[in-house]
């Protein structure tokens, strides 16, 4: 499979590419989420779509249907190749027969970013299906600094790196998220996926602005930005929590952080995440058109 042009003609229409954080090279555009209900429309082809973002380890299996899908894709679509499982913020370093797997749909797809989560998920040899929390301390950094640039050493390229979605405050925490992602980025050369509905579920669940917290991200880092929507839950000793569930539209407060975001840095390439309770594909196609039209509303001087 060909690299593709950094100024391509998808379906007729130019769309226009920047390089991002990261290393990557992602449209200015509003991507989203490939789902598999939705792959006869996407393969016809949706020029509305800027980009797709896949979950890598639904596609590291050698060979078959699934794989063939993804290069059918990927010859229409630049491909954001999302991880959820690297556990980089585990005490072992990354699997490396997963890194391996990685590598080599890296290597087939050529994605136009590649991310990962701030999160672990694996100890001692067993796998939680979860994205579990760290601590944001100095050993913290270092750890997590050092599977990042182990990452980065096999892939050949910088990864981008999202901030979670949080619901208790962690003891041992020194310094602020904010922080812990700028000095990540700076002694890795990882970039940023921003992921706007994870700071309002966790500003909300913990208590804190998160315009404030925008407002403190390393925003010159930012690769890509995620907007999904979320859940009220009540639990029993704890009362309601904001759960980032991935299966509901993106709410008003999450658009509005959104359009106060861009009218200050700029449009980035954005996503409309969906991976639970998926809906038919024009509802997801008129959530994608309201983000383009705010996206239109910043003006040709930030795109």
């Amino acid at each position: 499979m060909s690299t593709p042009p950094d100024i391509p003609t998808r379906l007729g229409i130019p769309v226009r590419r920047e390089r991002s954080a990261g290393g990557g090279l992602l449209p200015v555009a509003v991507g989203l989420s490939f789902r598999r209900e939705h792959a006869t429309a996407l393969l016809e082809g949706c020029a509305e779509v800027g980009f797709l973002e896949v979950h890598a380890e639904n596609y590291m299996a050698a060979g078959g249907p699934a794989r063939a899908l993804l290069e059918r894709l990927a010859e229409t679509y630049p491909i954001s190749l999302h991880g959820v499982a690297l556990s980089l913020g585990g005490n072992e370093p990354p699997d490396r027969a997963h890194l391996g797997a990685l590598k080599a749909l890296v290597d087939l797809v050529r994605p136009a970013a590649v991310s990962e989560h701030l999160a672990w998920s694996s100890h001692e040899g067993v796998y939680f299906n979860d994205l579990l929390p760290i601590a944001y301390s100095p050993a913290a950094l270092n750890r997590v600094g050092d599977h990042i640039e182990a990452v980065q050493d096999v892939l050949g390229r910088a990864i981008l790196l999202e901030n979670p979605a949080r619901y208790y405050h962690l003891a041992g925490g020194e310094l602020e998220e904010t922080e812990f992602l700028q000095r990540l980025t700076e002694r890795t050369g990882c970039g940023l996926l921003l992921d706007i509905n994870n700071v309002y579920v966790s500003a909300q669940n913990l208590g804190f602005s998160a315009a404030h917290y925008l407002h403190n991200f390393p925003v010159d880092q930012i690769g890509e930005i995620h907007l999904a929507g979320h859940e009220s839950v009540l639990l029993e000793m704890d009362g309601r929590k904001l759960l980032d569930s991935h299966g509901a539209p993106v709410a008003d407060p999450v658009w509005a952080l959104y359009v106060d975001l861009m009218a200050r840095i700029g449009a980035r390439p954005t996503l409309i995440e969906r991976d639970n309770d998926v809906p038919p594909f024009e509802t997801l196609l008129a959530e994608l058109r309201h983000a383009r039209r705010l996206m239109g509303q910043i003006g040709a001087d930030h795109v």
